[in-house]
């Protein structure tokens, strides 16, 4: 079996590739990244397996992603420009990677209908709810620019399954941590400025709130979707715990032995979304799914790894990219 994944130098992807090559030793993956933001060579600096291939190129390129999809079984694509923030400064590279780049897969997919594709999406398009678990028959309702991006992929990979008869499914993830995040992101950014002693931002009243999930229970979500390949069109993916940004800040505080007089409120972004929150019953249904990693503790070891792994992250620009309110 032969795997193509985009994006897999990025955070979901690099674990996810690691969580295959170890779990399923004749799987063989090809891993195309075009190392922008977000992408992290040193997460395969000491990686060596005969049946892993990196390739370096941008998944918008018709002719090199031709030649990849003819060699595989199926397509992963992790592969998006992912942070409200900078969408909401300059949505064009979102435009680019998130619509433009799924629709030149999905047109090589058409002469290649045996390969199967798993679109990788979020909760957020459904947009703000608060009173309500989202489920996956549920009007998509974004909020920003990244969330409509990825809501329009969604619509262009349906479009096609039922235009042309692909074969692909859709996951729709609530929000990730674990080791290998890229720092412009809540968790990793909070201890990276904890570590340093530097101002914590929150957003208006801190008081939004999301459900979380550890990468390694999403990784493993995506690993059944693969391999039982259920006959849902789209799934939810969600964790065991569900809290308020603030909240979470005041925990890695806590658990670092750091003063709470480092967080700072800023302005809200535009458009925020108080709360999203999804029903994840339908994955555990068709592919016995559900999350184990520990709350407290996998946040716990999240802390541990960005504090044990400081030259990892020590090389990322980080004054370009904490930057609290970009759009300003």
């Amino acid at each position: 079996m032969k795997f193509l994944v985009t994006g897999g130098c990025g955070f979901i992807g690099s674990n996810f590739i690691y969580r295959i090559i170890k779990k399923y030793p004749t799987i063989q993956i090809i891993n195309i990244d075009s190392m922008t933001i977000g992408s992290n060579i040193q997460n395969f600096k000491k990686f060596h397996s005969k049946n892993y291939t990196f390739v370096k190129g941008d998944i918008c390129n018709n002719t090199l992603m031709k030649k990849l999809i003819k060699k595989v079984d199926y397509v992963i694509n992790f592969a998006a420009e992912s942070h409200v923030d900078r969408s909401i400064f300059n949505s064009d590279t979102f435009l680019k990677s998130n619509i433009l780049g799924v629709h030149n897969i999905l047109e090589i997919l058409r002469e290649n209908k045996k390969v199967r594709f798993l679109q990788i999406s979020t909760d957020e398009v459904y947009g703000e709810s608060l009173k309500k678990n989202c489920v996956e028959s549920d009007e998509l309702n974004p909020s920003n620019p990244y969330s409509a991006t990825k809501a329009a992929s969604e619509m262009l990979v349906r479009s096609y399954v039922k235009t042309y008869g692909l074969n692909a499914k859709i996951t729709r993830c609530t929000n990730n941590f674990g080791p290998r995040q890229f720092p412009e992101k809540l968790i990793p950014k909070i201890i990276i400025s904890a570590i340093k002693n530097e101002k914590i931002p929150v957003h208006g009243d801190g008081l939004s709130k999301r459900q979380w999930i550890h990468v390694f229970d999403h990784c493993d979500a995506i690993e059944k979707i693969i391999l039982k390949w259920p006959k849902s069109l789209i799934y939810n993916i969600s964790g065991n715990f569900e809290t308020t940004n603030i909240d979470i800040i005041k925990k890695i505080l806590n658990k670092m032995k750091k003063p709470e007089n480092l967080i700072t409120f800023v302005s809200d972004r535009p458009g925020q979304d108080r709360g999203y929150r999804v029903n994840a019953n339908l994955i555990k249904k068709d592919t016995g799914f559900k999350p184990i990693m520990p709350p407290k503790k996998s946040l716990d070891e999240t802390i541990d790894w960005y504090i044990q792994n400081k030259t990892w992250w020590g090389i990322i620009p980080f004054e370009k990219i904490k930057n609290p309110t970009p759009w300003k």
